[in-house]
Formats: structure tokens, sequence, C-alpha cells
């Protein structure tokens, strides 16, 4: 009998450990295809994790979950952060990725030729961190100072491109990575291309931010040799993004510009001061850097729309004058077979 139930003992204790074993090693997840993620905030108790990972789909049954975090100790180790799982996870997989902070990285865009207000907006909607915040870091002078440059220059350094973060790296981390692949950008060859147009690294940024807000990609070298022509001269850029700009501070959006903006008191207004304005006006991609540092050498001095998304170049201000009186008809022509008027 004492051997029977010995027996049925053993035989009860080899289920039961198969049972938790199977418990613990065998897939937790729903079926789905790639990969799921999971945003795991700081200070999350091992119920909140549990939650996050079911409205995630990740998790497919909480008990053995929780009873293996619990017995195991691990729910005090589990680490903020972002996770993704593949199916077939098992629950020790999923909670030794937690406690050892096997975070996957996440995708941050710098778009082009944008304020530092969208950009923000971008940055933080994947990252843990609100607009402002980022904001106050690129105010920062010291932080500024830190990378070698001023809170004038700073956003213009902000490089264009997909980046990959931590979902919770702060937002002076964030500043300081996109700088660095801002200064390995300008390798020395790019440097010695500044260097042979009397430029300095941030009088490039500075060109190329007016350039891309400007052209188009297919003209912006053209358009960047008319502004380094007018600078060599000692002419006002007469850049009417640099305008826009000014309407940007002052009143929040772009607007059709008036005659009366040209005439705006602003350091920034290329009309009114000749140079270059004191810092960039937006964040230039690669694109419009290149166009700086590899302008058409020309002798073009104007340009104006040509009513078709390009421009057309003027050496003399007599041809500029030409120009600008065609694309004038044809704006007008337009407008009025827009209005349902026979154009003359």
């Amino acid at each position: 009998m004492r051997r029977v139930l010995l027996l049925v003992g053993l035989t009860l204790g080899l289920v039961c450990g198969a049972a938790i074993l199977w418990l613990v090693v065998a897939s937790n997840t729903p079926t789905f295809e790639g990969r799921r993620g999971v945003k795991i905030p700081p200070g999350a108790s091992l119920e909140q994790v549990a939650d996050s990972l079911q409205a995630a789909g990740v998790l497919q049954h909480r008990r053995p979950f929780v009873w293996l975090a619990r017995l195991t100790g691990w729910h005090r180790q589990i680490k903020a952060g972002y996770y993704t799982f593949a199916t077939g996870t098992s629950t020790y997989r999923m909670l030794n990725v937690l406690r050892r902070g096997l975070q996957s990285p996440v995708h941050v865009l710098i778009p082009p030729g944008s304020r530092p207000e969208i950009v923000a907006a971008f940055v933080c909607r994947v990252l843990a961190c609100s607009p402002d915040s980022l904001l106050s870091a690129l105010r920062d002078s010291a932080l500024a100072a830190e990378l070698g440059t001023d809170t004038l220059h700073l956003f213009g350094r902000l490089l264009p491109d997909t980046y990959y973060f931590f979902w919770l790296t702060a937002p002076r981390d964030v500043v300081r990575r996109v700088h660095a692949a801002f200064l390995d950008f300008f390798t020395p060859e790019r440097r010695a291309l500044a260097d042979s147009l009397g430029l300095t690294i941030d009088e490039v940024v500075t060109l190329a931010s007016i350039v891309e807000w400007e052209a188009s990609p297919k003209e912006r070298r053209r358009v960047a040799g008319v502004y380094l022509n007018r600078l060599r001269r000692g002419m006002p850029l007469q850049a009417d993004p640099t305008v826009q700009y000014v309407i940007l501070q002052q009143e929040g959006q772009k607007r059709r510009l008036l005659f009366s903006d040209y005439r705006i008191d602003h350091p920034y207004n290329t009309y009114r001061y000749r140079g270059l304005p004191p810092g960039p006006i937006t964040n230039p991609s690669r694109n419009a850097l290149e166009a700086v540092l590899n302008a058409e050498q020309h002798d073009y001095l104007y340009f104006v729309a040509d009513g078709e998304g390009g421009h057309v170049f003027s050496r003399t201000f007599q041809e500029h004058v030409e120009a600008a009186r065609r694309y004038r008809r044809l704006v007008e022509r337009r407008r009025m077979l827009t209005d349902g008027v026979d154009a003359p």
C-alpha cells in the first residue's frame, strides 16, 4: 500500500512538475505575424505590466506570467522601456527580456525644412517625452555650448534622417545623438568645400536652410549659386524664405507675402539687411547642404518663378524684370480663366 501511495505521489509530482514546466516554457502569446510591441512605463507594478502586455496583444495567459514573476522575484526587476515579442514567446523568455531590459529601438524621424515645434512633435510622438521638453533642450545654452554651437544655430544642426532610439531616451540625448550625425556629415572633404566658399559650417547651414525653402531639389544647386554670387558682390540676398520666417515668428504660420512684408524691420529680413541672417531659418536636408557645398558656378544674379514649379534665372536686372513681368501675366491669365473671364 505504501508503495502504491508513493508511486501515486511520485506520478502526481511528475505531472505537476511537467505542467509547471509547460506553463513556463510553452508559448504564452497569441498567434500573430511579425513582432508586436509594448511600452512599459517607469514605476509600473506587476499587474500594470501584465495589463500592458495583454492590451498589446502579446500576453495570452496572465496567471502563469504573474505566478512565475512572483516565484522568481523577477517582478521587482522588470525595467521600463519598449519591447517587441514574436509569437511563440514563452513566459520565461518574456520575463527574462523584461528583467534584463532588452529593449527594442524605435524609429524617430527628423523631418527636413521644419520648425522646432514640428520636429518636437514628430520626436515625442514616438519617444516618451513631451514636445516642450525637446524644445527646452534646443533652447539650452549650456547644451549648445557643450556641442560647440549656440542656440541660434543648434536647431539648424538637427540633420534630417530616420534615427533609432530607445523609447525612454532623454530629449537632450536625442539632440546630442542627432548633432553627432551632423558632425559626421561634415567630413574633412565637405569642410574643405565650405572653406573654398569662404563659409563657416554654420554659414553653410544658414544658406542651405534658405535654399531648402526656396527651391526643389533639382534647382537647389543653381539657386545656391545665385545666393553665393550675391554674397560675393555685397548685394542683399532678398530671399523670400527669410521673410516667411519673420512672418512665422510674428504670426505663427506661413501665408502669401505682401509688399509691406518686405519692409518689416527684422534681422532675418534679407530685403532689409545684407548678408546672411543671424542663423538658419529651418533644419536643411542633406540635399540642400550638398547644394550649397557644390553650388553651380554661373553668373546668374536673379530668379523668379516660372509658373510651372521652377524658376527663370537672369544675369541682369532688366532680364529679371522681363521674366517677372511674364510671370505676372501668366498668373493673371490663370486667374481670369479660373474666374471664367476670357483672357486677352
